[in-house]
C-alpha cells in the first residue's frame, strides 16, 4: 500500500511540472536567429523586394521572471531581384547604423511562457524595439498541462489573435512537437493603422464572402523537456498576408515572413545590462513609430530640416515655370513630408521668408492642407489671427484642412478654438466652414473607436439648446448639420428634442428644422441603426406629420438596412396609407431596391422583393407628379467593384417643382462603400417667391377683411406660412461641406453688390490691364489620395498597403487687347459696343500626375516594397486671336500655330520592386516585376530554355517541357502598336501608340494583366501634306455679309437638263428589254431607283396619297425635277391618278395599318386607331378660306421652284466661315450662309466646301407654309443631289383628339444612317419595349412618321412608323394636364412667346367646378353639393396666413349661383339677372360693355369668356374664375398648390384624404365636409339672410359602449337652425360621434379635436323659416 501511495505522490508532482520554456539563472541561452520578409506575386520567377536580418539571440534570466535579451553580429541584407533566382545583397551602411542599437539589451518580463512588459534605455529607437517584439512573439507560449489541442486569444506583435495549439510527443527522440497557428483576420485587438479610410464603409457581405486583407502565422516548435520546464530547440515561423483588390480567384499579391530561431549553445555567464536607467517601454505588442511620416514614395534623410525645405521649396517653384516639370508630383510628395516633420517655428520661418513672393506664397499654402498634421493647422490658425492670409486664402486652407488633418485631441481642440473665434463668428463663411469641420473631425477621430468621448459633442448640444430657447431657425439648421456631420450616438438625444414626437414643444418648430433634424440621423445610423431605426419608424408612423418628414423618415428607415420583417410591416402599414405621396415614396424605394445588387443591400433587396409583392400594383401606376425614390446600380463581384446613384424626389403638393430633391452617389471597391458624393435642393416657396406678387405682402387691410368672414369657421386652423425660400447642400463623403439658403434679402444683396461701384470699378481695371497686355502663371498641386494601411508582421515589421495619387497643374498665358478707335476714359461699357476689340490669348496648360500602388516594409530608414507607377503627363498649348465688332455685326475667332510639345498626353504605367535605405538613397535596387527574360518573345526553344534553368526544378522542368513539347508553347500578352491619322482641315497629324507587358502569360486574371509595363502616348505633329497656317472662323451678320462669301454659288446652274443622246442609248443597252418607263431618265439615283421599282413606288405614294394630296404633289414635283418627254409625264401622271383612286385621300390607314403577321393585340390595336382620320388643321383652314383651296405641300414646291436659290433676289443675313488658311494660297474649309424670305416666310441655309474641285454641299430649305403647317427640304451630297430629306411637322385632329404629326420622307439616304438605325434599336434593352405595342408592318418603304394625340387632359396616344414596324403607346399618362381647348384651335406660330407663357401656365393649374351641383375637386374628386339657402360657402381660398383670395358660393332666392371673389383689395361678384352674367366690383356694376375691366394697381382682370366671364389673377395664385349660368370653374397656379381650402380641396393629389374639414379633420362623408365650409350666422340680422349655424350634436338614440350607458356628440360640424327656426328641407348626414358617460355633466368645447368613437347618421338642415322670436 505504501508503495502504492508514493508512486500516486512522484506521478502527481510530475503533472506539476511546469511546461513553459525555463531559462536557468546565472546562464546565457545563445540562438542563432534569421527573419526575412519578400512581397510580390507569389509565383517564381517573378521580381519580389525585401530584407532579410541575422544575427545571435543572447538571452539570460537576471532576476526571477525577468530576463535580459541582446543580439550580436547583426546583419541587414536587402532583396530586390527575381525569387528565388537572386541572392540577398548585404546592406553594410545600414548594418552599421543599426548594429549600435540592436546590440543593447533590453529587459521583459517572462511568466510560464507568457512576455509582459519590456524595459529599454531611452536611446533604442521604437524600431528596433519591434524587431525585438519579433524576436519575443517566438518566445510567446501559452502551453496548457491538460490539452494537446486547443485555441485561445493570444497576443504576439499583430496583437491578441485567435490562436491554435497543437501538441505531440517524440518518445524516441524525447522532443515534443508544438505547433501553433495565429489566424490574424479574428483578432481580439488588431494592430493595424489605417489613414484615408475614415469616410468609408466596410462591406460586412463582402469582407465574409472575401476579405481584401487575409493572414495567417504557423509556428512551429522543437522543445526538450528540462528539469524545471521546456527549452526551446528550435522554432520556424511562416507568416503569409495576401492583399487583392477582387476575389481571390482572381489573384492576390503577398508579403512573406519567414523567421527560424535555432539554439546553438548555454554559456554559464549572464548578460550584463548596459548602465543606463531601462524605463518600461511598452509590451510584446508592435508600436507605431515615424513610419507615419515617410511614405513609400520616396524615402527622405533630415539632416538639416529646415535647409531641406528650402531647396524642395525652390526647385519646385524654379522648375514649375512654364510648364509642369516631369518630377512635380515626387517634388511635392517630399516637400509635404519635409513639413510633416517640421515644428511651428520652422513653418513661421519659412513663411517669414516667402511670404511677400507670390509663387512661393502659394505653393506653401496649397501644400499645408496636405500635410495634414495639427502643427500645420495650427500654423495656419495663426496666420489668419495675424491677418496675414485673405478671407479666401483662409477659407480654401480649413475646408481642405477638415479633410487631410489626422483627427487627434489637438486638431479637435485647435478647430474648438476656432468655433469661439470673435474674427471667425463674424464671417459667416467662415464661422459656416468651421462648424461643419469640427463635425467633420468628430467623425473621423471616432471613426476606428468602439467608444467615442461625449464631450467632445457636448458644446454642440449646448448650441442646439440655446439655439432653440431663441428660436433662432438659422442657428438650429446649422448646429443639426454639424451633428450630422459628426454622427455621435449621444446626440440622439439632443436632436429627439428638436423631432415632432412625444408631443413636446418641438412641433411648433419649422417644418425645415425638423427635416434636418431627421437628415442628422443617418450619420448616426451608420454606428447605431436599431436606435436610430425605432426613432425613424416612430415618426413615419405618425400621419399627422407633415407628408416631406415622414418620405425623410422613409429615407431613413431604409439606410439602416432593415430586416425582413420590418419592411413587411411598412408594406402592411402602406396598404392602409391614405397620403399618396407617401404611399408612392415608399413603394417606389421598396421597388428600386428590389433590383439592387449592391452586396450591402442583399438582404433588404430580398426584403423588399417579399415586401412589393404584398402591395397593390395600383401604386406603380401613379404618375411622375408623385414623390419617387429611384436607386440605380451596378456591382461586378468578382472583381468587387461597383456604383450606386440614388435620386429622392419629394413633392408634397405635386407642383412643377419639387419640394426637395436629394441626389446621392455611392462607390464600392475591394470591399469597402462610400458615399462619394450628394447634393441636395429644397425649392420651398421658391416657385412662389417668383411667381406670385409681392405687393399683397404688407396688406392689413385685406388679411383683415378675409378672417372677419372665415371667423364664424368652426376652429379654423391656418396653415403655416412658407417663406420664399431655397437652400442647397453639398456633401463629400458623407461629410456636408457646404451649404446656402437663397432667399429675397440674398438676391437683393447680390443685386445690389453687382450694380455698386465696386463690382464696376473692378471691371475697368481689368479691361485696363487687357489693354496694356497681361500675363498669368497658375500652378495647384493636389494631393487628390492617400489611402494607408498599416500593420506589424511576425518580425516587427511594419507593413504598409498604400495607394497614393498627386497631381501638379500649371497654367502660363499671356492676354492682349486692341480696341479701334481707342477706349475713352473713363471707361463706360456702353463704349464696347461701338469699338472693334481684338483680342489675344497665348495659353499653355499643363499637368503632370502620379498614382502609386505600394506593398511593402516603410520604415524611417528602410523600405521594400512592390511599387505600381502611373504616370500622366499631358501638354495642349493654344493660341487665340479674337475679334468683336458688335457696330458692324462681326465676330471672327482664329487658332494660331504653336509649337507642339512630344507628347500631348503620355501614359505609362511601371511594376517594379525597388529596395531603399537611408543610408544609400541616390542608388535604389529597382527591378522590373517582370524580368527582362520575360519579355523577349516567347517560342519554344525560350520556353525550354527557361524551364531548364536552375531557377526551378528538374521536375518542374520536365512538365514545362512537356507541356510546351506536346501542348503549345505559352503566349505571352505583350504587344505595341502604332497608330497614325490625320486631323483633316487643321494641319495636323495624330500618332497614337501603345503598348503592353504584363504578367497575364503567368496566369491570365485581371490582377497579373495589371501588374507590368504599359504605355500609351498621344502625339500631334505638323501635317507636311497640308500647307495649313491657321484655322479661323467669322462670323458676319447684317449688310456686310455678302462681302465676306468666299465662294460663289448658284443652284440653277448646278440642274442637269436633259440627258445627252448617247448616254440614253448606252442606258437602253444596259438594261436591255426594260420597261418603257425606264428611258425617261433622271440625274438622281434615287428616281432611277424609283422607276425601276414600280412597286416600291406605288407603295410609298399609297402612303402618302392618304394621308393627303399634299404627299401626291409632293411626289409629282420631285419627278417633275428633271426635265422628261410629255409621254413619259403623261404615263407617270395616269399611274398617280390610279393609286390614288385606291386609297383614302383623308384618312392615316395606311400609315397606321398592321400586316397580317402581327399578334392578335397588335392587330387590334392597329384596327382601333385606324379608325380616327387625321385632319390637318392647315387644310381645314383653306377649306373655310376665301381663297382657292391647294395642298400645303405643293405651296412648298411652287415657292421652292419659284425662287430655288434665295441669293438671285435676296441679299445673305448672314455668313459664317470656317477656314483653314493655307500657306500655298488654296481654299480649304466650309461656308455657311443664310438667307431668308420674309413674304413666304422661308429660310435657306447653304453649307458648301471652299475648295474649288469640291462640289460637296448641304441644302436645307424651310417654309414655314401656314399656322398649322411647317415644311423643311434637306439635300446633301455633290451639288446637294445625292441624298435627300424632307421633313413636314403639322398640327390637327386625330378624330376627336387634337395631334401633332411629324413626318420624313426621303428619296435616297446614306446607308450608314439605317446600319446605325438598326443598332440603336437593338441597343434599347428589351424591358423598355415591355409597355409598348409592336407589330411588323409593311409601311412605306421611304418614310417615317410619328404622331402624338392628345386623347385627354392627361393622356397622350404615340404612334410611331418605320417602314418595317408600326409602334404604339396607348393613354401614356403626363404628369401635367393639357389645356385641351386651347389646343384644339391653336396657332404655335403666332405670337408664339405669349401663348406659350400661356398655355405652360394653364397646364400647371389645379382646376375645380361645378355642373348641376356636382363638384369636381382640384384633385379630381366628384361629390353632391347639397347647399344650404342663403348661406355662403367656401369655394376656394388661400388658407395660408396671407390669404391672398378667397372664393365664395351662395344660392340666391331663384336657386341661382352667386359667385364672390375676395382678392387684393376688392370684392367682385358674378350673379345671374334674368339669362345674363352682372359684375360688381366693391359693389358697384360693372356693364359688360365696359369689359375687360383691369384692376388700376395688381395684375386682375375680368373679360368676357364664350358665355360668361372670366377673373384672372395668377400672380396673386387664382388663375381664373369662370361663371356662367350653369356651371363655375376655379383654376389656381401651381405654386400656390397645398395651400387651399374649401370646398375645391385642398390641390395636393391626396384624393384619399379629400374631406378636410375647416378644421383640418379627415371627414369620410361629402356632405359633412361640405357643411364644414359653410359660413354660418351670427343672428337673424344677418345680411345674408342666412339663418344656419354648425354646431356639435347629440346622438339621439341610446347608446351603450363598453358595456355602459352613454352620450354622444358629433365631432364633426352638423348644420342646423338658428333658435327661433324651423327647418324647411333637410339631409341625412353620416358624421363621427365621441361618447361620455352619461352622467358627464359638462361638454368640452374643443369637442371637435375628440376621437371618433363611433359613425351615426343624424339630420342636416338646409333651409329654415324663422319666427319672430328668432333674434
Amino acid at each position: 500500500m505504501r508503495v502504492v501511495v508514493l508512486a500516486l505522490t512522484l506521478a502527481l508532482a510530475a503533472c506539476q511540472r511546469d511546461l513553459a520554456p525555463d531559462f536557468a539563472a546565472g546562464k546565457t541561452y545563445v540562438y542563432k536567429y534569421e527573419t526575412w520578409l519578400l512581397g510580390g506575386l507569389p509565383e517564381e520567377g517573378l521580381a519580389r523586394a525585401g530584407l532579410k536580418v541575422r544575427s545571435k539571440v543572447l538571452i539570460s534570466a537576471i532576476e526571477h521572471n525577468m530576463l535580459t535579451l541582446k543580439l550580436t553580429e547583426p546583419e541587414f541584407f536587402e532583396y530586390s531581384g527575381v525569387w528565388p533566382k537572386d541572392a540577398f545583397t548585404p546592406a553594410t551602411k545600414l548594418t552599421s547604423v543599426l548594429a549600435p542599437q540592436l546590440m543593447i539589451p533590453i529587459k521583459f518580463e517572462y511568466s510560464n511562457g507568457v512576455v509582459g512588459k519590456m524595459f529599454a534605455p531611452e536611446g533604442v529607437s521604437v524600431m528596433v524595439l519591434n524587431i525585438y517584439r519579433g524576436i519575443l512573439s517566438v518566445l510567446q507560449l501559452n502551453v496548457k498541462k491538460t490539452q494537446n489541442v486547443y485555441e485561445m486569444q493570444e497576443a504576439g506583435a499583430q496583437g491578441v489573435c485567435k490562436t491554435f495549439y497543437a501538441i505531440t510527443e517524440d518518445d524516441k527522440a524525447e522532443r515534443i512537437l508544438l505547433t501553433k497557428t495565429r489566424d490574424l483576420n479574428h483578432c481580439q485587438e488588431r494592430i493595424v493603422k489605417d489613414i484615408g479610410l475614415a469616410y468609408t464603409e466596410t462591406c460586412a457581405k463582402c469582407q465574409r464572402d472575401s476579405k481584401t486583407v487575409k493572414g495567417a502565422t504557423a509556428y512551429n516548435y522543437v522543445l526538450k523537456s528540462v528539469p524545471n520546464g521546456l527549452m526551446i530547440l528550435d522554432a520556424s515561423v511562416n507568416e503569409v498576408i495576401q492583399f487583392t483588390p477582387f476575389k481571390e480567384i482572381k489573384g492576390a499579391t503577398q508579403m512573406e515572413t519567414k523567421q527560424h530561431l535555432v539554439f546553438v549553445e548555454v554559456q554559464n555567464k549572464p548578460l550584463v545590462p548596459v548602465k543606463a536607467e531601462y524605463r518600461p517601454r511598452g509590451s510584446v505588442q508592435y508600436e507605431f513609430s515615424t513610419e507615419l511620416l515617410q511614405t513609400p514614395i520616396r524615402l527622405v534623410k533630415v539632416t538639416n530640416l529646415q535647409t531641406q525645405i528650402e531647396a524642395v521649396l525652390s526647385h519646385i517653384v524654379a522648375s514649375n515655370v512654364e510648364r509642369v516639370h516631369d518630377d512635380a508630383p515626387l517634388q511635392f510628395w517630399e516637400f509635404i513630408q519635409l513639413l510633416r516633420m517640421a515644428k511651428l517655428e520652422e513653418l513661421q520661418m519659412v513663411w517669414r521668408q516667402h511670404k511677400t513672393k507670390p509663387a512661393y506664397r502659394q505653393w506653401i499654402l496649397d501644400t499645408l492642407p496636405s500635410v495634414g498634421t495639427p502643427v500645420a493647422l495650427r500654423f495656419i490658425i495663426q496666420r489668419f489671427e495675424a491677418a496675414e492670409l485673405s478671407t479666401v486664402e483662409v477659407a480654401q486652407a480649413l475646408i481642405a484642412s477638415v479633410h487631410m488633418v489626422t483627427a487627434n485631441h489637438e486638431a479637435i481642440q485647435l478647430f474648438d478654438s476656432l468655433r469661439v473665434n470673435p474674427k471667425i463668428k463674424t464671417n459667416p463663411i467662415l464661422n459656416e466652414i468651421v462648424l461643419l469641420g469640427y463635425g467633420t473631425m468628430v467623425s473621423k477621430y471616432c471613426a476606428d473607436k468602439p467608444v467615442c468621448p461625449v464631450e467632445l459633442v457636448k458644446p454642440i448640444h449646448t448650441l442646439l439648446a440655446e439655439s432653440v430657447s431663441k428660436g433662432d431657425t438659422r442657428q438650429m439648421i446649422s448646429i443639426l448639420k454639424v451633428l450630422s456631420n459628426a454622427g455621435h450616438p449621444m446626440s440622439l438625444k439632443p436632436i429627439t428634442k428638436v423631432l415632432p414626437i412625444h408631443g413636446t414643444a418641438a412641433t411648433s418648430l419649422p417644418i425645415r428644422v425638423h427635416a434636418e433634424a431627421i437628415m442628422a440621423l443617418r450619420n448616426i445610423a451608420k454606428k447605431e441603426p436599431r436606435m436610430v431605426q425605432e426613432m425613424a419608424l416612430q415618426l413615419y408612423m405618425d400621419k399627422a406629420l407633415h407628408p416631406e418628414l415622414r418620405m425623410l423618415a422613409c429615407i431613413v428607415i431604409f439606410e439602416t438596412r432593415p430586416a425582413v420583417g420590418l419592411v413587411t410591416s411598412l408594406a402592411n402599414l402602406l396598404k392602409m396609407e391614405e397620403n399618396l405621396q407617401v404611399a408612392s415614396f415608399t413603394y417606389s424605394h421598396m421597388k428600386s431596391l428590389t433590383r439592387s445588387t449592391a452586396p450591402n443591400h442583399a438582404s433588404i433587396a430580398a426584403a423588399c422583393s417579399v415586401a412589393v409583392k404584398i402591395l397593390s400594383k395600383k401604386l406603380d401606376r401613379l404618375s411622375l407628379r408623385f414623390s419617387r425614390a429611384i436607386q440605380l446600380d451596378l456591382y461586378s463581384n468578382p472583381f468587387m467593384l461597383g456604383a450606386a446613384v440614388s435620386t429622392f424626389y419629394i413633392n408634397d403638393a405635386a407642383t412643377i417643382l419639387p419640394r426637395t430633391i436629394v441626389a446621392k452617389t455611392s462607390a464600392y471597391i475591394a470591399g469597402a462603400a462610400a458615399d462619394v458624393f450628394e447634393v441636395g435642393v429644397r425649392t420651398e416657396g421658391l416657385q412662389e417667391a417668383l411667381l406670385k406678387s409681392h405687393a399683397l405682402a404688407d396688406d392689413v387691410n385685406r388679411i383683415t377683411k378675409m378672417k372677419r368672414v372665415i371667423k364664424a369657421l368652426s376652429d379654423w386652423r391656418a396653415m403655416p406660412n412658407s417663406k420664399p425660400l431655397a437652400s442647397l447642400y453639398v456633401k463629400f463623403f458623407g461629410q456636408e461641406v457646404a451649404f446656402a439658403d437663397i432667399n429675397q434679402d440674398l438676391i437683393k444683396q447680390a443685386i445690389t453688390l453687382a450694380n455698386g461701384p465696386s463690382i464696376q470699378d473692378l471691371g475697368r481695371d481689368v479691361i485696363r490691364s487687357l489693354l496694356s497686355g497681361a500675363s498669368f502663371h497658375v500652378a495647384k498641386p493636389v494631393l487628390a489620395t492617400e489611402v494607408r494601411r498599416i500593420m506589424p508582421t511576425a518580425a516587427g515589421f511594419p507593413m504598409e498597403l498604400g495607394l497614393y495619387t498627386a497631381a501638379v497643374a500649371v497654367a502660363v498665358g499671356k492676354v492682349k487687347a486692341t480696341a479701334t478707335p481707342a477706349l475713352p476714359e473713363p471707361i463706360q461699357f456702353r463704349h464696347l459696343l461701338k469699338t472693334n476689340v481684338e483680342l489675344m490669348v497665348d495659353i499653355k496648360p499643363s499637368v503632370v500626375a502620379n498614382m502609386f500602388a505600394v506593398m511593402g516594409v516603410n520604415t524611417a530608414i528602410l523600405q521594400a516594397a512592390v511599387l505600381s507607377r502611373a504616370k500622366i503627363n499631358s501638354v495642349v498649348p493654344a493660341s487665340i486671336s479674337a475679334r468683336v465688332d458688335i457696330n458692324e455685326g462681326q465676330y471672327k475667332i482664329a487658332a494660331l500655330p504653336v509649337s507642339a510639345p512630344e507628347h500631348v498626353v503620355a501614359i505609362e504605367v511601371e511594376s517594379i520592386a525597388v529596395v531603399r535605405n537611408v543610408e544609400d538613397i541616390p542608388n535604389p535596387r529597382i527591378t522590373p516585376l517582370i524580368p527582362a527574360e520575360y519579355m523577349r518573345p516567347t517560342s519554344r526553344e525560350i520556353l525550354t530554355s527557361k524551364t531548364s534553368s536552375g531557377s526551378v526544378s528538374a521536375a518542374s522542368s520536365e512538365i514545362l517541357q512537356d507541356m510546351a513539347r506536346d501542348v503549345h508553347p505559352i503566349r505571352r500578352r505583350a504587344f505595341s502598336k502604332k497608330y497614325s491619322f490625320p486631323v483633316y482641315g487643321t494641319g495636323l497629324r495624330g500618332y497614337f501608340r501603345v503598348a503592353t507587358d504584363n504578367a497575364a502569360f503567368v496566369k491570365d486574371i485581371p490582377l497579373y494583366r495589371m501588374a507590368g509595363n504599359h504605355s500609351a502616348f498621344l502625339s500631334v505633329k505638323k501635317n507636311e501634306d497640308e500647307s495649313i497656317e491657321r484655322l479661323e472662323m467669322l462670323v458676319q451678320v447684317g449688310p456686310k455679309a455678302a462681302e465676306k462669301i468666299i465662294k460663289k454659288i448658284n443652284l440653277a446652274e448646278d440642274e442637269v437638263i436633259e440627258e445627252r443622246p448617247v448616254l440614253m442609248k448606252l442606258k437602253k443597252l444596259l438594261n436591255g428589254s426594260s420597261s418603257s418607263s425606264s428611258s425617261s431618265s433622271s440625274s438622281s439615283k434615287s428616281s432611277a431607283s424609283s422607276v425601276s421599282s414600280p412597286s416600291r413606288r406605288t407603295s410609298s405614294k399609297s402612303s402618302s396619297s392618304s394621308s393627303s394630296s399634299s404627299s401626291k404633289s409632293s411626289s409629282s414635283s420631285r419627278r417633275s425635277v428633271s426635265k422628261r418627254s410629255s409621254s413619259s409625264r403623261s404615263s407617270r401622271s395616269s399611274r398617280s391618278s390610279r393609286v390614288a383612286k385606291s386609297s383614302s385621300a383623308s384618312s392615316l390607314e395606311s400609315l397606321f395599318s398592321a400586316s397580317s403577321s402581327s399578334s392578335r393585340s397588335s392587330r387590334h390595336t392597329s384596327k382601333r386607331v385606324n379608325k380616327r382620320t387625321f385632319q390637318q388643321n392647315h387644310k381645314m383652314f383653306h377649306a373655310g378660306s376665301s381663297q382657292k383651296s391647294r395642298s400645303s405641300a405643293s405651296s412648298f414646291e411652287a415657292i421652292y421652284n419659284k425662287n430655288k436659290f434665295l441669293a438671285t433676289e435676296n441679299a445673305p443675313a448672314f455668313a459664317v466661315i470656317l477656314q483653314a488658311v493655307r500657306t500655298d494660297g488654296k481654299l480649304q474649309g466650309y461656308q455657311i450662309t443664310g438667307y431668308t424670305d420674309k413674304t413666304n416666310a422661308r429660310l435657306q441655309l447653304i453649307l458648301a466646301a471652299l475648295a474649288a474641285d469640291n462640289n460637296w454641299r448641304l441644302c436645307a430649305d424651310g417654309v414655314l407654309l401656314s399656322k398649322h403647317k411647317a415644311t423643311a427640304k434637306i439635300a446633301w451630297g455633290q451639288a446637294c443631289k445625292q441624298y435627300d430629306l424632307t421633313v413636314t411637322a403639322e398640327t390637327g385632329l386625330l378624330g376627336p383628339s387634337p395631334a401633332a404629326r411629324l413626318r420624313m420622307t426621303w428619296n435616297q439616304l446614306p446607308v450608314v444612317f439605317k446600319r446605325y438605325a438598326k443598332k440603336a434599336y437593338d441597343y434599347i434593352p428589351a424591358y423598355v419595349w415591355d409597355s409598348f405595342i409592336r407589330s411588323r408592318d409593311n409601311n412605306s418603304v421611304d418614310q417615317l412618321s410619328f404622331t402624338v394625340a392628345a386623347t385627354s387632359e392627361r393622356t397622350l396616344d404615340l404612334i410611331f412608323k418605320t417602314p418595317t414596324r408600326s409602334i404604339y403607346k396607348l393613354a401614356l399618362r403626363l404628369p401635367l394636364a393639357l389645356p385641351l381647348d386651347e389646343l384644339t384651335g391653336l396657332t404655335p406660330f403666332d405670337d408664339l412667346a405669349d401663348k406659350v407663357r400661356y398655355l405652360i401656365s394653364k397646364a400647371a393649374a389645379a382646376e375645380c367646378s361645378s355642373i348641376r351641383d356636382t363638384v369636381t375637386t382640384f384633385n379630381n374628386r366628384k361629390y353632391k353639393n347639397e347647399m344650404p339657402q342663403y348661406c355662403y360657402q367656401i369655394l376656394a381660398q388661400d388658407c395660408s396666413e396671407e390669404m391672398k383670395f378667397m372664393v365664395l358660393l351662395r344660392k340666391d332666392d331663384n336657386v341661382h349661383n352667386h359667385i364672390n371673389v375676395k382678392i387684393a383689395d376688392i370684392d367682385i361678384d358674378l350673379y345671374l339677372r334674368d339669362t345674363n352674367v352682372v359684375v360688381k366690383v366693391n359693389g358697384r356694376e360693372v356693364p359688360t360693355s365696359h369689359l375687360p375691366y383691369q384692376h388700376p394697381t395688381d395684375k386682375i382682370e375680368i373679360r368676357p369668356n364664350r358665355d360668361g366671364i372670366s377673373v384672372y389673377a395668377p400672380s396673386l395664385g387664382l388663375h381664373e374664375v369662370y361663371f356662367d349660368k350653369n356651371s363655375w370653374t376655379i383654376k389656381v397656379a401651381d405654386w400656390i398648390k397645398g395651400q387651399t381650402c374649401g370646398l375645391c380641396g385642398k390641390a395636393d393629389g391626396e384624393i384619399r384624404q379629400e374631406y378636410r374639414t375647416s378644421n383640418r379633420r379627415v371627414t369620410k362623408n361629402a356632405v359633412s365636409f361640405a357643411h364644414s365650409w359653410v359660413l354660418p350666422a351670427e343672428s337673424c340680422r344677418d345680411t345674408t339672410e342666412c339663418r344656419m349655424k354648425v354646431e356639435s350634436v347629440q346622438l339621439e338614440k341610446k347608446t351603450n359602449v363598453q358595456g355602459q350607458e352613454s352620450k354622444c356628440f358629433s365631432v364633426e360640424p352638423v348644420l342646423r337652425c338658428l333658435p327661433g327656426c324651423l327647418p324647411t328641407k333637410t339631409t341625412a348626414v353620416t358624421v363621427g360621434f365621441h361618447c361620455l358617460a352619461k352622467d358627464a355633466a359638462v361638454i368640452p368645447q374643443d369637442f371637435y379635436n375628440y376621437s371618433v368613437d363611433m359613425r351615426e347618421t343624424t339630420q342636416a338642415h338646409l333651409a329654415c323659416s324663422c319666427t319672430p322670436q328668432c333674434a
